[in-house]
């Protein structure tokens, strides 16, 4: 059995794609930290791993095997829910708000309820590690609104042409789902090949993602990464949706 590597401020990740997991008891931990360093996060995505961890315990750092993906051409539009688009694209008191207020967004997914799930991984310092994602230009909010309230939305990071998921909450039945359909539907028309899911969940899987190795999913992060053909402004609203009518 190996050793999970502790990292320092400016220690290296190791490599997913060549080393096995340290400790094969924990599948898919990678390495920790006792805090979230400057630059540290942005290097991680770009290597496929990311942070999962609830307050009072070290950073623990994750390279699951499986990886979760959904590819934006195979998401799931059922026949209930492009009713539900087609209604909220007609009512005049919605819309698709992209970067507006990435704080409002985080924070309900961090204070959402959720079943099976006691308390939250989203920390104080994963909202302020990833609102400075945000603040230059790598993480994006995707936020549902009716009646001037936010109904639902979601959070995600995005590197070349690489978008990664984050979480989502809905305040109103089906608004995340409005969420995901419309970066699904922009993913789509800028060429984004898969959106990264992380972890296996029954509602992931319902919206067409799919697991698959970690071996290709870190080999399609590196293509992507290359890719410059993304949108750096991500600028839409939700006439996006008008894709699954």
């Amino acid at each position: 059995m190996g050793q999970i590597a502790w990292l320092g401020p400016h220690d290296p990740f190791p490599n997913p794609l060549l080393e096995a997991d340290p400790d094969p008891s924990v599948p898919g931990l990678i390495a920790v930290s006792e805090q979230i360093y400057p630059g540290q996060l942005a290097r991680a995505y770009q290597q496929g791993i990311f942070p999962w961890y609830s307050d009072n315990q070290p950073v623990l750092w994750w390279s699951p095997d499986p990886r979760m993906v959904l590819k934006p051409s195979n998401f799931k539009c059922s026949d209930s829910l492009r009713k539900i688009i087609r209604l909220f694209c007609q009512n005049s008191q919605s819309q698709v708000e992209v970067d507006r207020d990435f704080g409002a967004v985080i924070r309900s997914c961090a204070t959402s309820t959720r079943k099976d799930q006691d308390g939250t991984w989203i920390t104080h310092e994963i909202m302020d590690a990833y609102t400075a994602l945000h603040e230059q230009g790598n993480a994006h909010s995707i936020a549902v609104i009716e009646d001037g309230q936010l109904m639902g939305g979601l959070y995600c990071v995005s590197f070349g042409g690489m978008v990664f998921g984050e979480s989502m909450f809905s305040r109103k039945t089906n608004a995340s789902k409005i969420a995901l359909a419309a970066l699904s539907a922009w993913c789509l028309a800028n060429e984004v090949y898969m959106i990264d899911c992380q972890q296996e969940t029954a509602h992931l899987l319902s919206l067409g993602a799919v697991p698959i190795p970690r071996k290709d999913f870190l080999e399609q992060l590196q293509v992507s990464l290359n890719q410059t053909k993304i949108d750096k402004s991500w600028t839409f609203d939700k006439t996006i949706l008008h894709h699954w009518l």
